[in-house]
């Protein structure tokens, strides 16, 4: 494959830096024994753009972003611009990206490799084998609706406003994205809301019913309150495939199905717009994890998760499946041998630095690709 393809990498703040390093490795690794070539250029968003330009990200990077095939981000943050007012810290980059490149879908996988099994706070019978996609809605709902705000309303009263609102389009598109999905998984959608309190809820039931019957009939749907998807979550994980919600529950959903897998730091996501008439979809790849302030610098920092984003970059803006299939066998074999960063290690394990990590995935990637 020739380099027509443009990636923009923003390694941002923290141990983005660090893990990012990485995965250039496998990019240029990529490029070398699997002819998989991008035209890649690096810029700064987050704190480091701050320091550097006195804004989280500039207009000339946002355009970088829009005119490239895919983002692969870091991340943003740190104590050093926790005093900054809240329209220049450093986390207004990564929503602007988000904002500006109309990211409605957000995919969170949550899978449970084998050799992590027993890093999950659940039985091992409960997370064993563990795949599970949930898509949540980005760019609507609660988080963005209006009116909101706090108000004074005397005597030493205030009162805190924030609207739940989504259109039929806002529902429609994502619902989509988890039904393509799903077709390309196990064929089954789960939908959460609360339709028994919210009329948000009941619009966004009738969508997704709507949507199904019309384009996704052979695709299995099921409906679910959020609060109880919550406790099935915990119960029985395994009895779903993707789980499509809004923006609220998702953000909520995501995290609480994350920590089944025993770990932040192997946790990928990807962050997806529409198609346009090209077939071509903004999208934005990044890890779960934060900017880990209290490790920066240490070599301590999981690669994996960055690793696994770009894997997700191959899979669903490049079509490149088997590229990563590859790199998520080699993820795998890693952690079968035992090679483990901080956050993973347990006992009869190994722990390494962020670049042995580096180097032993690199290791397997030779074994395994023959």
């Amino acid at each position: 494959m020739t380099a027509n393809r443009s990636l923009l990498i923003l390694p941002g703040d923290g141990i983005g830096p660090e893990c990012m390093g990485q995965v250039r490795r496998v990019i240029d690794w990529m490029g070398e024994k699997r002819a998989v070539r991008f035209e890649v250029e690096e810029d700064l968003v987050g704190g480091a753009a701050i320091d550097a330009h006195g804004t989280p990200l500039t207009d000339a990077t946002m355009d970088k972003a829009l005119s490239a095939d895919a983002v692969l981000l870091g991340a943003v943050g740190g104590p050093k611009w926790d005093d900054l007012p809240f329209e220049q810290k450093p986390e207004r980059g990564l929503l602007r990206l988000r904002k500006d490149m109309e990211l409605f879908a957000n995919l969170r996988p949550a899978i449970c490799f084998d050799a992590l099994v027993s890093a999950s706070t659940l039985k091992p019978e409960v997370v064993a084998g563990l795949d599970i996609m949930i898509v949540r809605e980005l760019t609507g709902g609660v988080y963005f609706g209006e009116p909101r705000g706090i108000e004074d309303l005397g005597g030493g009263e205030r009162r805190a406003v924030n609207t739940q609102v989504y259109t039929t389009s806002e529902i429609r598109r994502v619902a989509a994205v988890a039904f393509e999905l799903a077709r390309k998984r196990r064929n089954r959608v789960c939908s959460a809301e609360k339709a028994n309190v919210m009329e948000s809820g009941v619009l966004w039931r009738q969508e997704v019913d709507k949507l199904h019957e019309e384009s996704y009939g052979d695709v299995e749907l099921s409906h679910i309150y959020a609060d109880n998807c919550a406790m099935q979550l915990v119960r029985n994980p395994k009895q779903f495939d993707v789980i499509v919600t809004d923006n609220l529950f998702g953000d909520i959903l995501s995290d609480e199905a994350a920590m089944l897998t025993g770990s932040l730091g192997m946790l990928p996501s990807a962050s997806l717009g529409a198609t346009d008439e090209t077939g071509r979809r903004k999208a934005l790849y990044e890890p779960v994890h934060g900017s880990a302030p209290d490790i920066t610098g240490q070599g301590k920092a999981n690669p994996l998760a960055c690793l696994l984003s770009y894997s997700m970059m191959l899979r669903y803006s490049f079509d490149l499946g088997a590229e990563a299939d590859l790199i998520e066998r080699a993820v795998e074999d890693v952690l079968e041998q035992g090679i483990r960063t901080a956050d993973i290690v347990s006992e009869g394990t190994t722990e390494v630095s962020t670049e042995a990590k580096g180097d032993a995935v690199l290791a397997a990637l030779d074994r395994l690709a023959g």
